[in-house]
């Protein structure tokens, strides 16, 4: 049984997951954790349930996505993965973040690049590595099948899509990235994106008109 928590941090009101299983070992995506409570509320989830972090990792690397990179890997030892594309875009976070008020942003290094052949196993429970580009070159989905449900990021939202105005996106592979990739993974798997709230492969299909 996989077990999933999300927050909602930062100015962008990105959602920060804790991924889970009955071993404890878990898993921080997309840890958006800037201002110091938001890292409290995290942490505080952590220990009440006594987790163990064994995984960091970033579906894209859009600032709002990173800030709380350093937080997580000094915090709990464990080395950030993301797919080898978005390094140049995780890299050119430190050149901007100060113009959104991040300030005190600090950057680390990926350690492990990852690809669709990889699986993140999360205690017992595998998530499936998506390669679902689009909103940015490297950007990847968590899938697990039998739970049915995928983390998606910045792909697909309820009633709406990944912007594909900044660097490395590009609207066509997006969508083909969602019709490809996500779409088929069956009308009952739950989607966690983002922003925003859950919604289910099925929704999308019926009432996202980008679709």
């Amino acid at each position: 049984m996989l077990y999933i928590q999300s927050f909602t941090f930062n100015i962008f009101e990105e959602n920060t997951y804790i991924v889970y299983d009955d071993t404890k070992e878990c898993a921080v995506v997309d840890p958006g954790c800037y201002e110091q409570h938001e890292q409290k509320a995290l942490s505080t989830f952590i220990e009440q349930h006594g987790l163990q972090v064994t995984h960091l990792v970033n579906t894209h690397a859009h600032i709002d996505h990173v800030i709380g990179n350093h937080y997580i890997q000094t915090t709990y030892d464990v080395p950030l993965a993301l797919h080898e594309q978005e390094v140049p875009i995780l890299q050119a976070v430190t050149q901007y973040a100060a113009s959104y008020g991040f300030t005190a942003y600090q950057p680390i290094k990926e350690e492990k690049l990852l690809g669709t052949e990889d699986v993140i196993l999360v205690g017992q429970v595998p998530l499936n590595i998506l390669h679902v580009p689009g909103h940015s070159p490297g950007h990847i989905a968590l899938y697990n099948q039998q739970c049915r449900l995928c983390l998606s990021g910045d792909v697909v939202f309820r009633n709406s899509i990944g912007r594909t105005d900044l660097p490395g996106g590009d609207h066509e592979v997006l969508l083909q990235s969602i019709h490809e990739q996500l779409l088929p993974l069956g009308d009952d798997v739950v989607v966690y994106p983002g922003h925003g709230s859950s919604l289910t492969i099925g929704e999308a299909k019926r009432d996202n008109s980008f679709l």
